[in-house]
Parts: structure tokens; sequence; C-alpha cells
């Protein structure tokens, strides 16, 4: 748990930090009102994520000494589990935030729909099928 957690907690804090940075800059005036509901919801999800990513680690420090660690450990786990469908919504819409800005706001929702896709279907179903599979 602690190395998915290594992977999963820098790529949350990084995005966050990328985007409270964001309405500072000059040019977030310039961005379409819609846009600012997507630029809303990313940061919301990406906040949501880090949370859950740092709940474990403050949870275990003040319920120490653990009396039942299996439990604790399964209640982290699904902490974790939220915390990576809210990174997973933060980096789809960001993808349409950076895309809609850059390209148009068609090419922005038809890449994040690929990259939700690509996130579907390699941290969810891929993962599902291996264990019905018995493959690891």
């Amino acid at each position: 748990m602690l190395n998915e957690l290594r992977i999963m907690l820098p790529s949350a804090q990084l995005l966050t930090a990328f985007l409270i940075t964001l309405p500072f800059n000059s040019g977030f005036a310039k961005v379409l009102q819609s846009e600012k509901w997507v630029f809303i919801a990313t940061f919301l999800c990406s906040l949501i994520s880090l949370v859950m990513f740092s709940a474990p680690a403050v949870q275990h420090r003040l319920l120490r000494p653990l009396h039942d660690r299996a439990r604790f450990k399964q209640f982290a786990s699904r902490e974790l589990l939220v915390g990576s469908i809210a990174l997973a919504f933060a980096l789809i819409l960001a993808t349409e935030l950076v895309l809609a800005e850059v390209f148009g706001h068609r090419l922005g929702i038809v890449v994040a729909g690929f990259v939700g896709g690509l996130i579907g279907l390699l941290w969810w179903a891929l993962p599902t099928f291996l264990r019905g599979r018995q493959l690891f």
C-alpha cells in the first residue's frame, strides 16, 4: 500500500499545486465561464484525491497503537481507491481544460474522453480481468 501511495500522492500534489496557481495568472480572466466550471471541478477532484491519499497517514498517527491492523489496512485501501477515482476525474478534466484552451472545446472533449477510456481500461478493467483470471 505504501508503494502505491508513493506514486499516487505526488501526482495529486503536483496537479493540485498547478491548479492553485491558475486563477492568479492574468490570462485566467479571459477563460470562458464554462471552462471556469471545468476548472473548479478539476480543482475539487484534485483536492479530494489529495485529502484521501493523505488521510491514512494522519489516521494512523492519531490511532496509534493500532488494535486491528488488518481492518485499518482495509479501510485505508478503500480511501486510496476513492482518492484514485477522484484523481482519475481530475486528470480527465485537466486534459479537457488544457486542450480546450489550446485547440478548442471539441478536441478537448475528444481527447479527455480518450484519456478517460485509457484510465478506465488500465486502472480498472484490466486489473478486474486479471484478478478474474487469477493471473497475478
